[in-house]
């Protein structure tokens, strides 16, 4: 999966600045579905990482039964914290 055509997916555009709060709302609420019914777990990987990257992620524990998954998403939560300058 590449990140650009998730966020026209599910958004409608790869610039987050253009997506209307009305067109988030929905691509949220259809990916907060795929990443439910998902059971490819690079996919699903995939899927709670752009919900995080947008502040929509649900908590690790309740993401990732995979203790393996759980340590990837903490290893790319820490990643973007460093190049925030966090």
């Amino acid at each position: 999966m590449y990140f650009d055509d998730l966020l026209n997916r599910y958004f409608g555009s790869a610039d987050m600045a253009e997506v209307s709060p009305a067109m988030l709302e929905a691509g949220l609420d259809r990916m907060r579905v795929d990443f439910g019914l998902e059971k490819d777990r690079p996919r699903r990987f995939a899927l709670w990482s752009v919900l995080y990257m947008v502040g929509h992620a649900p908590d690790l524990d309740t993401a990732f039964q995979d203790e393996d998954d759980r340590n990837a998403a903490r290893n790319l939560m820490d990643l973007l914290d460093v190049a925030e300058g966090k």
